[in-house]
């Protein structure tokens, strides 16, 4: 029980800074920061495939899935969102006029 309510108190911990340190960030830095957090994401999978080679009991196999779904949503989702943030900073010329068609 002691160990439940250690993991608990981590992970409420770790929110509660996480969400300092996030809403303090300049939407200059959003998109590099997104970029390391799904490269974070990505290190979070292989560590739970890692462990799917384990012996596991299935309620453990079903919160590892949730787990790993979770992580690989996030990484999906992050990178179209830095990859439509970073379409925005391209420069796009008119055809006709110098540019590139």
């Amino acid at each position: 029980m002691a160990d439940l309510a250690l993991m608990v108190l981590v992970f409420v911990l770790s929110f509660g800074v996480g969400y300092l340190l996030i809403s303090r960030v300049p939407p200059l830095l959003h998109t590099p920061l997104m970029s390391m957090t799904n490269a974070l994401s990505a290190v979070t999978i292989l560590g739970a495939l890692l462990l799917f080679a384990t012996e596991m009991s299935p309620s453990d196999k079903v919160l590892g899935a949730a787990a790993l779904v979770t992580a690989a949503f996030n990484m999906v989702g992050g990178f179209v969102i830095t990859d439509r943030m970073t379409g925005l900073f391209k420069t796009h010329h008119a055809p006709g006029r110098g540019g590139k068609s």
